[in-house]
């Protein structure tokens, strides 16, 4: 399967006692996806591999796996670093209205009033009170746009476009700059 198809998970963490357990550093908003797992996607050195598991579980909150073929402490550090993930299409569903980051990031940004590319979608900013989408336009500059209902007003991920309202966001258009007057 290309790389692509694969949706980052988690990452292997630290050891667990002396049996091959391994925590699990989340990349994702739903860790009882590990719970009783029986098999993922580990990534490594010559892409990513199917790998079975003997338990999957959650440890105060945190993911803990053991692969099937790991049995010793020293075998699961060997692991260390490597990414987890899961086909494209085992992602959870999510609600309506919500979406997935990776879904988001390359989508034209065009604006609801003038209908003009406003750019694509490079990043999203995660904080508290809310998302901000970052927009790269066709110069290269950067700009950001809050990810609320006011300017965000629709995303059509199949169509990779999201249109947003920029009032108060954007500059109507660039005012020349005055000389100044030398007394």
């Amino acid at each position: 399967m290309p790389a692509d198809t694969f949706v980052i998970v988690g990452t292997l963490g630290r050891t667990r006692g002396i049996f091959g357990e391994m925590y699990v550093t989340l990349e994702t908003d739903f860790p009882d996806r590990f719970v009783d797992l029986r098999e993922i996607h580990v990534h490594g050195r010559d892409g990513w591999e199917i790998m079975r598991l003997v338990s999957s579980r959650l440890v105060s909150g945190k993911p803990v796996i053991r692969f099937d073929n790991v049995t010793t402490r020293e075998e699961a550090a060997r692991l260390t670093g490597r990414q987890l993930g899961v086909p494209r299409d085992q992602v959870v569903q999510l609600p309506s209205d919500t979406y997935y980051l990776f879904d988001l990031i390359g989508c034209r940004v065009i604006e609801r009033d003038t209908g003009r590319s406003v750019g694509r979608l490079v990043d999203v900013e995660q904080y508290p009170a809310n998302d901000v989408y970052v927009i790269e336009d066709e110069s290269g500059k950067v700009l950001r746009c809050p990810a609320v209902r006011q300017h965000v007003i629709s995303v059509d991920i199949a169509g990779k476009k999201i249109m947003i309202c920029s009032d108060g966001l954007l500059p109507e258009h660039e005012s020349p700059t005055e000389p100044d007057d030398e007394v």
